[in-house]
């Protein structure tokens, strides 16, 4: 074997799993390829030592998914299934599979290289919060052992750390590939440190000083979102992290030859009658392009795929399509024809002049860029082409769709023509009942931090979407999505969440708590307390009891939450918003520092009779007349 590559999640040969991806181009390069899929990190090792040494390097791809972010939640509860093994199982692989691999793989073959890949230490390529261990951890080559990381989606760089490794290079020589990380001495640093280089603080001195952390993550976030970016270069230990700036974003032809390779779009044999929660829910989609330019501060994409977009050519999406058509058990309704974005589709600078000498994280945020085409018609046409395929019923677009590209009014009349008919459309054609979006939060200043449009978008796109709704004659659902303890955000900015939405009708459904993670700059302003670009202090909720205060505002609706959601308004001094998100139910008040509610408990409770939309009528008859004979005689009145 040339490469061995060992995988955190469970093998499915899709374009959607990056280590699929990785396998097959390099076989379609000629190179001999093995991955072992969640090896037993126990006892002997014999899952590390069946195919022996390769003759090039071991690859270590940990999934799909951060692995702490895969396992927990944002409280560092377990979650209820790994959504990338088989059965949703939590035991088949480690916490931190990048580390624990590469150790065992050292510990058996110290003579072989160890190359990272794969978002989780992609995202830990430099000095970076752990959020699981509450504490600043070094770049990732440091605890693993291994010998590069090739950071990003990894396409092109591995294909060229093949070639060289081949060619005799040995991989303690090799500095100079783009979008590749490397621990080196001072004087053993390609080049020597350069003028144009970018040298941060140290992790040493980021442990000191939490400021200096924040200044670091500026240039980290400005660097991996520049066409031409400069290299970074950070001290830890007693040697040097060199982050080599990316490669150019991929060209469409790049993009298909990585789609059209022949993926058989299934899971190994070996997890026959098993299921693997992720792939059910990407089995009939088709990802239409790479890249995102929203920068949102919290999301890790545009620092792992690129804020440039790339997309894929029509015809190699067709490809696609008709073998999705193919498969046996598809039934005409593909689940999602998106990307990163939904609508973000052959958008690109107009002037690409002006995007080289850009620096900024985001194309549409504080304002949408002048500069930035965002004409829909290329994506409409992939919607016709596509659901002109016979055996296409419905193809649905369940990914993020930025309503604030839709509602920009762009000086080019075609243009907003094009984005007036793909809202249209997309409402009319490929919603499946309900349309996801994200606002995330109603509080503008929290917004700022979060590089989100204002919340007043979100009630214009609401409106439009019911005008279609009603002209249409559907009676499709908006789902909103929400953050709380967000840095920035305050409890009294989730109490003016809860009455913004509840004006709006929604009783809130998608929401969590924000959850820091590696490389994001959010997470550096939460663990910092500083805004990076602008060094100013700024608040987070990071104990339970704060962060939990904020939370219990989302469910206001519920019984059970509204005592405690009166008590925290009059806490901070907003009474006059009890009524409002309270209205008539049971009112609590502080009496001698014990609670009081004004109602009799004994008051009769009015309502419908028990109904199960489960049974049918003359079952629901039966069941209420059975609970009716089990009530106590002597009961009081009111009560059963």
């Amino acid at each position: 074997m040339d490469v061995i590559l060992f995988s955190g999640d469970a093998y499915v040969d899709h374009p959607s799993f990056g280590v699929a991806v990785i396998g097959r181009m390099l076989e379609a390069a000629g190179y001999r390829v093995a991955i072992v899929p969640q090896p037993d990190w126990h006892g002997d090792y014999r899952d590390f030592k069946k195919l022996g040494k390769p003759k090039l390097f071991f690859g270590i791809s940990p999934g799909c998914m951060d692995s702490m972010v895969n396992k927990y939640t944002a409280n560092k509860r377990l979650r209820h299934e790994d959504a990338y093994s088989p059965d949703g199982r939590h035991d088949c692989r480690p916490e931190y599979p990048t580390i624990v691999y590469t150790k065992i793989l050292k510990q058996l073959y110290p003579d072989i290289p160890v190359v990272l890949g794969g978002i989780e230490a992609s995202m830990r390529r430099l000095t970076h919060y752990d959020y699981w261990q509450d504490k600043l951890q070094k770049c990732i080559l440091c605890d693993a052992g291994a010998d590069m990381i090739l950071y990003g989606m990894g396409a092109k760089s591995v294909l060229t750390l093949c070639e060289r490794l081949s060619a005799g290079e040995q991989i303690q020589h090799i500095h100079d590939i783009p979008q590749t990380v490397y621990l080196a001495q001072k004087d053993d640093i390609e080049g020597g440190i350069q003028e144009d280089d970018i040298l941060l603080n140290s992790h040493e001195e980021c442990v000191q000083n939490k400021r200096a952390q924040a200044e670091n993550f500026k240039h980290i976030e400005e660097e991996s979102n520049k066409i031409h970016a400069q290299r970074l270069i950070q001290k830890v230990d007693h040697q040097y992290a060199v982050v080599n700036p990316p490669y150019p974003t991929l060209t469409t032809n790049e993009i298909d030859a990585y789609y059209d390779l022949p993926y058989t779009r299934v899971p190994h044999l070996k997890y026959k009658g098993k299921r693997i929660p992720a792939y059910e829910m990407i089995k009939f989609s088709v990802n239409i392009h790479q890249g995102c330019f929203g920068g949102c501060a919290f999301c890790t994409i545009s620092a792992h795929q690129g804020k440039f977009v790339a997309c894929r050519s029509k015809e190699s999406i067709l490809s696609e399509v008709k073998k999705v058509i193919d498969m046996p058990d598809f039934k005409g309704y593909l689940s999602d024809l998106g990307g990163p974005s939904a609508n973000m589709y052959g958008m690109s600078g107009k002037n690409h002049k002006a995007c080289e000498h850009c620096k900024r994280p985001s194309c549409i945020h504080p304002q949408i860029c002048p500069n930035l085409n965002t004409d829909h018609s290329k994506l409409l046409e992939i919607y016709h082409a596509v659901d002109a395929l016979p055996g296409i019923k419905k193809s649905f677009v369940s990914s993020g769709v930025r309503y604030d590209l839709l509602l920009h009014t762009s000086k080019d009349e075609k243009t907003n023509e094009a984005a007036q008919r793909y809202t249209r459309e997309l409402i009319r054609n490929h919603v499946s009942g309900r349309l996801k979006v994200a606002p995330e939060h109603t509080s503008d200043h929290v917004l700022q931090l979060m590089r989100k449009p204002s919340f007043k978008q979100f009630e214009q796109f609401k409106q439009l979407f019911d005008k279609i709704n009603q002209e249409e004659n559907l009676k499709q659902q908006l789902i909103p999505y929400f953050i709380s303890s967000h840095p920035g955000c305050h409890a009294a900015d989730m109490a003016d969440l809860a009455v913004k939405t509840k004006k709006l009708n929604f009783q809130l459904e998608q929401v969590q708590d924000f959850t820091p993670t590696p490389m994001t700059v959010s997470t550096e302003t939460w663990y910092t307390g500083y805004d990076p670009y602008t060094l100013e202090p700024v608040f987070s909720a990071k104990s339970p009891k704060d962060k939990l205060a904020q939370r219990q505002f989302f469910f206001w609706y519920k019984s059970e939450e509204r005592q405690n959601i009166e008590r925290e308004l009059r806490k901070m001094g907003k009474q006059e918003l009890i009524q409002g998100l309270l209205g008539d139910t049971p009112k609590f008040f502080v009496r001698k520092g014990k609670e009081k509610q004004q109602h009799s408990s004994n008051r009769k409770k009015k309502g419908k009779p028990s109904y199960n939309p489960n049974f049918t009528e003359e079952q629901n008859k039966k069941y209420r007349t059975k609970n009716n004979q089990k009530r106590r005689p002597n009961a009081k009145k009111g009560h059963p």
